[in-house]
């Protein structure tokens, strides 16, 4: 598998993941909430063009500047048991947005 479809495959499982806790309202809501700050920054991060080869590579990095962002904006306390999730479901939403994306 290349470093590409690894990444692709566990954005799925993040977004499978915060999908799953519907059954939970309360921190299905939570993780929306997170899901929201780390998307709005990847998008900033991103800009308008990118490929999925530019998007794996942040996301490499993404631990970084996503635990800055839920902690300067997170309105929950709880958020580190969350951080990989969110970011690999916020990783899935802008995949599609990527040049040379096919699903």
């Amino acid at each position: 598998m290349s470093r590409i479809e690894i990444a692709r495959q566990e954005w799925g499982d993040g977004t499978q993941k915060v999908e799953a806790a519907r059954e939970e309202p309360r921190r299905y809501h939570q993780l929306l909430e997170l899901h929201a700050l780390v998307l709005d920054e990847l998008r900033k991060r991103m800009g308008q063009t990118y490929s999925l080869e530019e998007l794996v590579t942040c996301y490499a990095e993404s631990d970084r500047w996503g635990r800055e962002v839920l902690d300067d904006r997170a309105p929950v306390p709880a958020w580190p048991r969350d951080l990989t999730t969110v970011l690999a479901a916020a990783f899935d939403s802008v995949q599609r947005g990527a040049i040379d994306y096919k699903p």
